[in-house]
C-alpha cells in the first residue's frame, strides 16, 4: 500500500470511527487495514489513533495528520482531474443521498438515461430526509428540498417548485371553502412535523408581499409525505405541498386547490456537496445531469 492509499485508508477510519467499517468501505481485508495503520504509525513515529472496543478516534497528533491528509488528497484528485484526458469518461463509485419524493418522482424514473450516458459510474443511492454527514458517511452529494440551514457545504439551487394549498371535496363540503385568510378561522389542517426535530411546520401564505405563517388545529399529525396526502384525501384537513405531488389528485378530483391567490412561496430544490475547487468527474457528471433534469421542473 503506497502512501496516498494509506492516507485514504486513514481518513476513512477517522471519518467512520471504525477499522471494520473502513475496511468494508474500501474493500480491504481487516488484517490489511490493521497492518497498514501500524506501518503508518511506525513510519511517522507517532500514535495516530485511540482504540477501544467500541470506537476509534484520533489522538491530537492524529487529528492534525487527518486534516493534512484531507488537504493533500483533495489536491491530488484535483491535479489528476485537471490533467486527465478531456475525452475520458467519468468512472468509479458515486454515493448520493436523495430526498425520497424527489427521487421517486423526478430522478429514478429516468435514471437509466444517466447510467447509459456514464456506464463507468457505479451508483450507490440512499434515500430519506435525514441530515447526512457527507464526510463521515462517504457520501459525494445529497439532493434536498426546502430552505437550507447554514452549512460549510456547497449548495447548487436546481429548481423552485410551485406549492399549493389543498383539501378534499368531502372536507370542503363539511367545513366550507375558505375564500381568504380570515376565513381560515375554524378550519383544520393535517399537520406535518419534522422527523428530525419533532416541530410542526406551519401553513404559509404570501399576501401583499408578506409571508404569513399559521398553525391550524388538527386531529392528526404526520411526518411522512405519503401519509400527509392520504390524510388530506380522507377529509382530515388542509395541506400544502408542491404541485407535482398533488397533480394526480387534482386531476382525478380527490383534492381541490383553495386560496390560490395566497399560495406559499415556491419550494427550493438544491444539491449539496463538499467544497472543492475541482469536483471529481463522477460528481460533476451527476451534478450537471440533475441540473438538466430539474431545469424544466419549476
Amino acid at each position: 500500500m503506497d502512501r496516498f492509499d494509506a492516507m485514504r485508508l486513514y481518513t476513512r477510519i477517522v471519518a467512520l470511527g471504525s477499522f471494520t467499517r473502513a475496511a468494508h468501505d474500501l474493500g480491504y481485508p481487516k488484517a490489511t487495514v490493521t497492518h497498514a495503520i501500524a506501518q503508518l504509525e511506525a513510519r511517522l513515529q507517532v500514535r495516530l489513533l485511540h482504540r477501544t472496543t467500541r470506537q476509534v478516534s484520533p489522538t491530537p497528533e492524529g487529528q492534525m495528520y487527518y486534516q493534512r491528509c484531507l488537504h493533500l488528497l483533495t489536491e491530488l484528485e484535483e491535479t489528476e482531474t485537471l490533467f486527465s484526458s478531456a475525452q475520458q469518461q467519468p468512472s468509479g463509485k458515486l454515493r448520493v443521498d436523495l430526498q425520497g419524493t424527489l427521487a421517486m418522482h423526478f430522478v429514478l424514473p429516468v435514471l437509466d438515461q444517466f447510467c447509459a450516458r456514464y456506464p463507468g459510474i457505479e451508483l450507490e443511492i440512499g434515500m430519506g430526509d435525514r441530515l447526512v454527514d457527507l464526510v463521515r458517511e462517504g457520501v459525494d452529494c445529497v439532493l434536498r428540498a426546502g430552505e437550507l440551514s447554514d452549512s460549510s457545504l456547497v449548495a447548487r439551487r436546481l429548481a423552485l417548485l410551485e406549492q399549493l394549498t389543498c383539501a378534499s371535496p368531502a372536507y370542503l363540503a363539511a367545513h366550507g371553502t375558505p375564500r381568504n385568510l380570515a376565513e381560515l378561522d375554524g378550519h383544520r389542517a393535517v399537520n406535518f412535523f419534522s422527523p428530525q426535530t419533532g416541530k410542526l411546520w406551519p401553513l404559509e401564505f404570501r399576501q401583499d408581499g408578506q409571508l404569513h405563517r399559521l398553525f391550524l388545529p388538527g386531529a392528526v399529525s404526520v411526518s411522512h409525505a405519503d401519509a400527509y396526502h392520504a390524510c388530506c384525501r380522507a377529509g382530515l384537513g388542509l395541506i400544502q405541498a408542491p404541485r407535482y405531488r398533488l397533480a394526480a389528485s387534482l386531476h382525478d378530483g380527490s383534492l381541490c386547490e383553495v386560496l390560490a391567490p395566497w399560495r406559499p412561496d415556491p419550494l427550493p430544490v438544491s444539491l449539496l456537496y463538499p467544497h472543492a475547487r475541482q469536483l471529481p468527474p463522477r460528481v460533476r457528471a451527476f451534478v450537471d445531469w440533475l441540473a438538466e433534469l430539474f431545469a424544466d421542473a419549476s
